[in-house]
């Protein structure tokens, strides 16, 4: 089922049809091990940006399922493919990233249509984790995702459920001009 999922996600639209995400399947414990520890590192001194009632929540957040998930994976953006030969990137270089962001969001998709939980660790040190991984210094890291099946089944957010901030509609803005 993964390599399903992975197959539909790395077909979505790419900046030049460039392709440019690179994805590293973390199965080795030590990684993995290295890996936490970054992330208990980053959490700790996250942490000391809080203080009160919103510290005391943000140490009760469920910030990651790196211990829990069988599936760990690294995605992250070549910064120069050989794929596309650079159309559309001239003036927006950063396309690549946002063409990443899309396969990511394409993989998220299809895990939850099949009822495959994805959580996307962004309590890391991107060059650490590189390191940790060793990948070419030229792929920065664009997403950490946990996959597994998620111990309950909920559509609303986690961080909604635990009250740390409701869902608004200031995102759902739209200007006409």
């Amino acid at each position: 089922m993964l390599a399903d999922i992975l197959d539909r996600a790395c077909l979505a639209p790419s900046v030049g049809n460039s392709q440019p995400w690179r994805l590293v399947r973390v199965n080795s414990m030590d990684k993995r091990a290295a890996v936490m520890e970054n992330f208990k590192a980053c959490n700790h001194d996250a942490l000391q940006d809080y203080d009160g009632e919103q510290a005391k929540t943000y140490a009760q957040l469920k910030l990651a399922g790196l211990q829990e998930a069988p599936v760990h994976l690294a995605v992250f953006s070549d910064g120069d493919p050989e794929q596309g030969h650079g159309l559309g990137r001239k003036t927006m270089p950063e396309m690549l990233y946002y063409s990443t962001a899309c396969m990511v969001m394409s993989l998220w998709l299809q895990a939850r249509a099949r009822e495959v939980g994805v959580g996307w660790v962004s309590i890391l040190e991107p060059k650490v984790v590189g390191d940790i991984l060793e990948v070419s210094s030229e792929w920065p890291l664009i997403a950490y995702l946990c996959i597994g099946y998620p111990q309950t089944q909920d559509n609303a957010p986690e961080l909604e459920r635990l009250g740390w901030q409701a869902r608004s509609s200031e995102g759902r803005k739209v200007i006409i001009r």
